[in-house]
């Protein structure tokens, strides 16, 4: 049996509403702190450092001290890097 998404928007110039049927919803990633990233892989912000100075881990640079990590981009890293599964 397949499924059907449907999903409807809202265009910004009219009150029409666009329906799309069996498009596939897109991905939309969620980033998250360094501090909620230790919690959720119960090490450390000092093991974060260190995964992110030695470039084991992806992370996006936003400011001077400040950098924001894609949880699902960080767990598949880590499983390639210790070639062991990591608990989710």
């Amino acid at each position: 049996m397949k499924a059907i998404i449907t999903t409807t928007q809202t265009t910004m110039n009219s009150s029409h509403s666009i329906d799309q049927v069996g498009t596939t919803p897109s991905f939309v990633p969620v980033f998250i702190k360094k501090t909620e990233l230790a919690k959720r892989l119960s090490v450390s912000s000092r093991t974060i450092d260190e995964w992110v100075r030695n470039r084991k881990i992806p992370h996006l640079h936003i400011g001077p001290r400040f950098y924001l990590y894609d949880y699902d981009e960080v767990l598949a890293a880590l499983r390639k890097h210790y070639k062991v599964d990591a608990v989710s």
